[in-house]
């Protein structure tokens, strides 16, 4: 396939722009909603250990939630009919808690909002992953997946590149700084909604198991003999294995990026502007490694990605001060489009295309916004050395697993070669 020549279908598009809308969402909670929790901690007398710990627990919470709901309700999308209707239900989980935070007055309200809002958007990702079977080709999914992160980081610049001179300039509008932040988060529920919209009226579920008696009762049926036969699926189960370990390094990474650097007590504007960098460079970074994928396969391009999520774990360690970090969020930007987009095409062609919902249930409890291993270490970490720099290094444990453990799944009798 030449890339020079690839074109999106209509459907590919539609599919393409949930991504755009819904990094909106990922990007105010990597930026904006940190400092929103951190004013409100601040009034409620919490420490800046203690803050940073409590919203990598919130983290937590969501992360445990979303690994019992996902694999569960991925289970019974696969049901013909199934999928597009549970996955608006997330969505609007997702936009309405959006819209909700900015009516939270103190942090344990605000917190409890977060995660319900995180749960929808965590699930509506385990439906949204499982549809790329449904619009695309095998031969096209890592270019359309590389496509989407793409996609999802510049076009979640738009809302934020908004919300960010609102709230940095809400003085000069008669705003305070906190009335600024709940229309920032109303702007980007408004994004995200109207971004699917194009998914919602083209998407049609294409591989499926059929309607049966008892549908709910037969998804536990079927996950349970999901999960009885995974060990004998040696590729799919140590690339799980895998995922869990260096996919949570990634995303804790993402999420707590904006809290670490006010943990150390950076300059608030610096950080937002740097994260914004992450977001550009992540753009042209994931397109690259889309056109990477028709040279090399992804079985040699995600340890790269991991290898290099090491260093940037390392040199995080050492952060101390603004420069720094502008330094980390570049380095992340590279890699974050790779690792993501090939993760999941990589695991798509794996996989079996009718029980896709089912096993990106599975994906799902170690992706996106399920950073449970990773935001433990480093809150327990945090407390335990009074220092967010060990927290953060310390990270570089999960990638070092996580890239073994890939080797592994690559070399299993009968892996296929992706």
């Amino acid at each position: 396939m030449k890339h020079e020549k690839f074109k999106v279908t209509p459907l590919e598009r539609a599919w393409i722009l949930y991504d755009v809308g819904n990094s909106a969402f990922v990007l105010m909670i990597a930026t904006l909603v940190p400092i929103f929790f951190n004013a409100l901690a601040e009034a409620g007398g919490l420490s800046s250990v203690n803050y940073l710990a409590y919203w990598g627990y919130a983290s937590s919470v969501v992360t445990v939630i979303t690994a019992v709901l996902g694999p569960i309700l991925g289970t019974l999308a696969d049901t013909r009919g199934f999928k597009k209707p549970i996955f608006m239900l997330c969505l609007f989980v997702g936009v309405a808690g959006c819209c909700a935070m900015g009516l939270a007055t103190t942090w344990l309200p605000f917190l409890i909002i977060f995660i319900l809002a995180k749960i929808g958007f965590s699930g509506s990702l385990v439906f949204y992953d499982s549809m790329l079977g449904d619009v695309t080709t095998p031969e096209r999914m890592d270019v359309v997946s590389s496509q989407g992160y793409a996609w999802g980081y510049i076009g979640s610049c738009v809302p934020f590149v908004v919300c960010l001179a609102l709230v940095l300039g809400s003085g000069a509008i008669g705003l305070s700084q906190m009335t600024a932040l709940s229309v920032a988060l109303l702007i980007t529920a408004v994004w995200w909604l109207g971004t699917t919209l194009p998914l919602l009226r083209s998407y049609k579920q294409i591989n499926y198991v059929e309607v049966e008696q008892h549908a709910i009762r037969q998804s536990f049926v079927r996950i349970g003999h999901t999960l009885k036969h995974l060990r004998e699926d040696k590729q799919v189960f140590w690339f799980l294995l895998a995922f869990f370990c260096y996919i949570d390094g990634v995303y804790t990474i993402i999420d707590m990026a904006t809290a670490y650097g006010t943990a150390l007590g950076l300059e608030t504007t610096g950080l937002l502007l740097a994260l914004l960098v992450t977001q550009i460079v992540a753009f042209p970074s994931a397109l690259i490694f889309g056109r990477l994928s028709a040279k090399y396969p992804s079985s040699q391009l995600i340890p790269a990605c991991i290898a290099a999520y090491t260093g940037i774990a390392v040199f995080a360690f050492f952060l101390t001060s603004q420069w720094q970090f502008w330094v980390l969020a570049v380095l992340v930007g590279m890699f974050q489009g790779g690792v993501q987009a090939l993760s999941r095409s990589h695991f798509a062609k794996i996989i079996p295309a009718e029980k896709s919902g089912e096993y990106f249930g599975l994906f799902d409890i170690c992706g996106k916004g399920a950073s449970f291993l990773g935001t433990m270490i480093v809150s327990v970490g945090s407390q335990l050395t009074g220092s967010a720099n060990v927290g953060i290094g310390m990270l570089a444990l999960l990638f070092a697993v996580g890239f073994v453990l890939f080797r592994v799944s690559c070399r299993t009798e009968g892996a296929k070669q992706v």
